[in-house]
């Protein structure tokens, strides 16, 4: 049952993290595959081992490392946009020189 909204978001994140050019709305779009992710732990684990909470606990790590790794990512997307003024993907190869 809630499989279908799961696959739906992830497949909205990877659409998103494909297209987008902008950092912070690929950041966002991996995001949102991680929360599906997170989903599909809890309802596997309420379906095949409804007693255990191995995959509820491992969703709520799961979400900790995510906030982790949201804030690591949003302080380096500070940092390059404080040296390039630009967040764009494509145009972030000027840093290479």
């Amino acid at each position: 049952m809630l499989l279908v909204p799961a696959m739906i978001m992830f497949c909205c994140g990877v659409y998103g993290f494909i297209t987008r050019r902008n950092m912070i709305a690929i950041l966002i779009s991996l995001e949102l595959m991680l929360n599906a992710v997170d989903i599909n732990f809890a309802v596997f684990n309420r379906y095949l081992w409804p007693q255990a909470m191995e995959g509820m606990f491992f969703t709520l790590f799961a979400i900790a490392i995510a906030a982790a790794e949201t804030a690591l990512a949003i302080a380096i997307i500070i940092n390059l946009y404080r040296s390039a003024n630009n967040i764009d993907v494509h145009d972030l190869n000027k840093l290479k020189h």
